[in-house]
Parts: structure tokens; C-alpha cells; sequence
């Protein structure tokens, strides 16, 4: 089966420093490929290579097996790949329903008196959640007073909405207690059963494992190992991690 996106043989320096050095990676859909790897690894670079941030200096990328070039997120998403960052692009003051359509929010009226049709999207905005499983009352409440979990799971819902046939997120639960962590990654198992292709990018192989199905393991740029879920246990997977650190590599 062709995969919704695939990066070959992605290179990119800064200066002297090698950030990746011919990285490989896969995403079919229905699946949660993990991007695995310490900090430095090199898994911001690749998510910024595939989400139109920067361009790499060589490799190639192909959604549906044919070849593209991003030259900024717009066109990314225009593809159908969809990132959320760490930082969720996010308006802590504005109520969660202006959050969720920002960029695509529903008007009424005709231009120059065209207007917010507030109640679309506040309508728009439950039934997206819902959609994927998520159960939030209170639309227009400031986006500010949710919990970091129920922020990721807006910002998922928003991806999807958008239409994301590819979601990319970057270390979604890092900063999560142990609660807020499962939420997410419910929410994430729900997304890849819409048929979406997820990249988990991720230092935690228990969060990775929990709702994986291929991995991925970047070591100083460089594609240490790729596996589909079958293919190796958990404990197998944190040691592949793990390998290097006796030695004092990734000090």
C-alpha cells in the first residue's frame, strides 16, 4: 500500500552541524507511526521538513506516492499535512470556539459588513469535538481555563476539522501528568481510527508503545531503526533507546 506521506533520504545542516542525515520515514493510514529519539535526535527537524517550516538540503518528500515541495505550512496543509506543535498556535484569551475556526472561521453578511457567524461556529466547533470523542461542555469559555489535555485535544480536533489526511504532533504529552496523558492519547487512537496517518513524535516509549504501530528511532540525525509494532516489545524498545547512553554518546 502507498503510504499517505513518505520523507526519502532528508538532509539538513545548519552550518557545520548535521541536524539529519538521509532520514527515511513512512506514514500509512489508520496507523500511528513513533518518532522516537533523546533531545538533539534530530525529530523537530524532521516534523519541520515535513510541515513546510524549513526545506531540506536533499531528499524528497511524496504524499501519495508523488513528489512535493513545501515552501511554508500553507502548503502543507493544502496536502493534507496538518502539525501541531508544542506551543498549539493558540489564543490563550479568546474563547475556545474562536481558538478551534480560527482560519476558517464561518461569516454571514456580505463584505464590508461581513461578519463572525458566532453561532456556526460554536455549533462547528461541538460537533468536530464530538466527532473524535471529546466531551466539552462549554465552547465559550476562554481556551486558558482548560486543562494542558483538553488544549491538545482542541488543537487535534482543530487539525482534523481542517482536513488533515496526515496529523503530525510534536511531543503531545510532555508536559501532561499522567491523567492528561491517556486523555490524549485516547483522542489519538480515536483520529487514527478515522483512517488519518498520525506521527507521534515522542521521547516517552511507554506513550509511543501504548498506541503505536510503527517506530521509528533517530539517533544525532540519523535513522537508528524503523519497526512495526509485531516486531519488538516494549522493553525492547526503551533498550534501543537506551543504547549509547553507558557510553556517554548523547551526554
Amino acid at each position: 500500500m502507498t503510504p499517505l506521506l513518505e520523507a526519502r533520504g532528508i538532509a539538513k545542516s545548519y552550518g557545520p552541524v548535521a541536524a539529519l542525515d538521509r532520514t527515511d520515514l513512512s506514514v500509512h493510514g489508520g496507523e500511528v507511526t513513533c518518532l522516537l529519539g533523546d533531545n538533539g535526535a534530530g525529530k523537530s527537524t524532521v516534523i519541520k521538513v515535513i510541515a513546510g517550516v524549513v526545506a531540506p538540503d536533499a531528499g524528497e518528500l511524496l504524499v501519495d506516492g508523488v513528489p512535493v515541495r513545501f515552501s511554508s505550512p500553507k502548503d502543507a496543509l493544502a496536502r493534507g499535512i496538518a502539525t501541531v506543535f508544542q506551543d498549539l498556535a493558540i489564543v490563550p484569551v479568546l474563547p475556545v470556539y474562536r481558538n478551534f475556526c480560527m482560519g476558517s472561521e464561518p461569516t454571514r453578511g456580505r463584505w464590508p459588513l461581513r461578519l463572525l457567524d458566532v453561532k456556526s461556529a460554536i455549533e462547528t466547533t461541538r460537533s468536530e469535538l464530538a466527532a473524535i470523542g471529546v466531551d466539552l461542555a462549554d465552547v465559550e469559555r476562554p481556551i486558558a481555563t482548560l486543562s494542558g489535555g483538553q488544549r491538545q485535544c482542541v488543537a487535534i480536533a482543530r487539525a482534523v476539522h481542517l482536513g488533515a489526511k496526515v496529523l503530525i504532533l510534536d511531543e503531545p504529552t510532555s508536559a501532561l501528568g499522567v491523567r492528561q496523558a491517556s486523555i490524549v492519547l485516547r483522542y489519538v487512537r480515536e483520529t487514527k481510527r478515522r483512517g488519518i496517518g498520525v506521527v507521534l513524535v515522542t521521547h516517552n516509549p511507554r506513550h509511543a508503545y501504548a498506541i503505536g504501530d510503527r517506530f521509528t528511532i533517530l539517533k544525532q540525525g540519523r535513522v537508528d531503526g524503523a519497526w512495526s509494532k509485531p516486531e519488538l516489545s516494549l522493553e525492547e524498545l526503551v533498550m534501543r533507546m537506551s543504547a549509547g547512553h553507558e557510553n556517554g554518546e548523547f551526554a
